[in-house]
């Protein structure tokens, strides 16, 4: 068993005792009902509270101003007395496990848009856009700010009357009071401009009118950035200073600090750190922070395991590790890692598929957890009533977890898989340039199958026959899918290839490649090129979509072009193929009806989606006493869509 000597030691806030050192940080679960956190928004973080988390904060960037608009991502909006009855039945919930809860309070100032609730303008210390969401704000008039300050005492005098233990105001991400912060974005002449002195007065206003409304026993923290990673933004000597003036003045309780900011779609993607970050990315510029106050820091970033999360904190980089998204993966590691269960953890790979649904206007959800956004439905599971003999039939995500299911409720089961390996598609996706962690998805499932002793058939095509001869009570077929060749001229040339046979090395490209990417899963064309580009090849994208990539989060595209481009890949939309005639290929514009070619290219690569196998399905059909379909065999998906149908099929059995 591994100790914790760190992780699991009590720590106090303020007047605020918590029973370890993991939180969950402040985010935007986009699961608000007209701006109130409702059931699902409740059930999420009971979840976690379930599971053994110290703390956890939710509300990331609840609005304290209807000029701050909230429902666009489906933000908190503390605007009136309302709210209330809603923060105690969350807290009152959170509290009967013994968890502590806080939230994030902000002003989002120039970042948002207007065009949503009562068309407010966004304002902003001075009239300079926010390059992510390009709006112009109405400079801050004196009336205004001093709103917004009794704004936020207000929000928090909710806070405190709704049974919450604290609340953190966000001064990070390109919010109000850190816009106030820097030069960059604050361009004024007044009192509330020019000078460091000027420009920290709006936050310290705030803080001021917060202690007058809830007074000094209260927890009240604030989020900030160790460094703005961004030209002329702020600094880390700059944040030391800015971090400094306001614990001098005892009005805060901890920092919680982050690395990075949100000016731009680079800076979004470096705030939120995925699969293609080094782990703990921005614990040094914390560290820096720490040595200069004398408060409890907070921090996440990437930090996603257990024992990472104790070096972290033996170092003395840290007093609290934000471990969120490793949280969304498995709202229970703090209690397995304290029973010593680590292999029992269902990893977080990276992938940022929580956040990013987000920026789509989606509630999160875990890549390869169905049950969070579901906890309702799914977080509890019954033992089976009547036990059954049940043949799983595929060992890609979706039969793994049906077969790990099944086998957790008392069924007999055996998974059948025709190729000599298990994991479907995502090893596939694990052979792409820093995408090795994905391999964590069925590497964690391979592992529980085993713990529940389900017996593996390998390399064995399942048949009518061979089902039928086991006499199973049920069959859960998860056949998966396979690559989609189009029936255009010269497309069955030995040339042109797929995706999975790039991937899996079963093919060496040519020099000069063209890949053809029109994928409903927007990760795989982008993988591919940078796999090829990486070897060497010239690559040239060509998509009919918009924009390569079309579909990629707001936190990882960034990161995918940054590499991409870097290494001279040519991406090319609005295209769609005609045909291949030897080393020419045929284009059309899809817009403009415009041909155009491409000469001597080497090899072509399809990555045109899939089409499901799902013949075995249709021939089981009225054979077996139950029979379920799942995961790409259903219809080609992806891995999350697979999961949830196989852990759904497994629980009515």
């Amino acid at each position: 068993m591994t100790a914790f000597e760190h992780l699991f030691t009590p720590i106090t806030i303020g007047n605020l005792r918590l029973k370890n050192r993991i939180y969950s940080s402040g985010h935007i679960p986009a699961y608000a009902e007209d701006g109130y956190p409702g059931p699902r928004y409740r059930d999420y973080h009971v979840e976690k509270a379930k599971g053994g988390v110290g703390l956890t904060i939710f509300g990331g960037s609840t609005s304290v101003m209807p000029n701050s608009p909230a429902t666009a991502w489906s933000i908190l909006a503390n605007h009136d007395d309302r709210i209330i009855p809603y923060y105690r039945k969350l807290a009152a919930a959170v509290h009967e496990h013994g968890a502590k809860i806080m939230t994030q309070l902000t002003h989002l100032g120039r970042r948002g848009a207007s065009d949503a609730e009562q068309w407010l303008p966004l304002v902003a210390p001075s009239q300079v856009p926010e390059p992510y969401h390009r709006e112009i704000p109405h400079t801050l008039e004196e009336h205004q700010i001093k709103d917004i300050i009794r704004s936020f005492g207000q929000a928090v005098r909710r806070c405190q009357a709704g049974g919450l233990d604290g609340v953190e105001l966000s001064a990070a991400h390109n919010h109000l009071i850190d816009c106030f912060w820097s030069p960059q974005t604050n361009r004024r002449t007044d009192q509330w401009g020019g000078s460091l002195d000027n420009r920290l007065r709006f936050g310290l206003e705030v803080l001021r009118e917060i202690r007058t409304v809830v007074g000094r026993d209260y927890v009240v923290g604030m989020r900030i950035t160790g460094d703005e990673l961004r030209a002329r933004g702020l600094t880390l000597d700059e944040m030391q200073e800015i971090a400094q003036r306001l614990a001098a003045t005892g009005l805060v309780d901890f920092f919680s600090i982050i690395g990075g900011s949100a000016e731009n779609w680079v800076n979004v993607a470096a705030a939120i750190p995925n699969m293609m970050f080094p782990p703990q990315p921005y614990v040094t510029l914390v560290a820096a922070i720490k040595e200069v106050v004398n408060l409890p820091i907070f921090h996440a970033g990437k930090i996603t395991d257990p024992i990472m999360a104790e070096q972290v904190l033996a170092a003395g980089w840290v007093d609290l590790v934000g471990m969120t998204r490793a949280m969304i993966a498995d709202p229970h590691l703090p209690h397995k890692a304290q029973a010593g269960r680590l292999a029992d953890v269902r990893p977080c790979v990276g992938a940022n598929t929580c956040i990013d649904r987000m920026y789509f206007g989606k509630p999160i959800t875990c890549l390869h957890n169905p049950v969070i956004g579901r906890e309702r439905e799914l977080a509890e599971w019954q033992p089976a009533a009547t036990k059954k003999q049940v043949l799983v039939i595929g060992g890609g995500p979706g039969g793994l977890e049906a077969a790990r299911m099944a086998a957790l409720r008392g069924h007999g089961v055996i998974l059948y898989e025709r190729t000599d390996r298990l994991g479907g598609q995502v090893p596939l996706s694990a052979n792409a340039p820093k995408r090795q962690s994905m391999a964590d998805i069925t590497r964690w499932l391979i592992a529980q199958i085993e713990q529940a002793n389900v017996p593996v058939r390998l390399g064995g095509t399942a048949t009518v026959e061979t089902v039928l001869a086991a006499q199973p009570d049920a069959v859960i077929v998860a056949t998966g899918s396979r690559p989609f060749r189009p029936q255009l001229p010269g497309f069955d040339a030995p040339h042109v290839v797929t995706s999975w046979e790039v991937l899996s090395g079963a093919v060496e490209t040519g020099q000069r490649v063209l890949i053809v990417d029109d994928d409903a899963i927007p990760e795989i064309g982008p993988s591919v090129a940078d796999y090829l580009a990486e070897r060497g090849r010239q690559v040239e994208v060509v998509t009919r979509l918009r924009y390569v990539g079309e579909g990629l989060g707001d936190t990882t595209f960034p990161v995918v072009y940054q590499r991409l481009f870097s290494a001279g890949v040519t991406a090319t939309p609005h295209v769609r193929p005609l045909s291949i005639d030897g080393r020419r290929v045929t284009l059309q514009h899809v817009y403009s009806g415009r041909e155009e070619h491409r000469e001597d290219v080497d090899t072509v690569v399809l990555t045109m989606g899939q089409r499901s196998v799902d013949g075995l399905y249709h021939a089981l059909k009225g054979c077996v006493p139950e029979l379920h379909l799942i995961g790409d065999a259903m219809a080609p998906r992806g891995v999350h869509a697979a999961m949830l149908e196989g852990t759904r099929a497994a629980r009515i059995l």
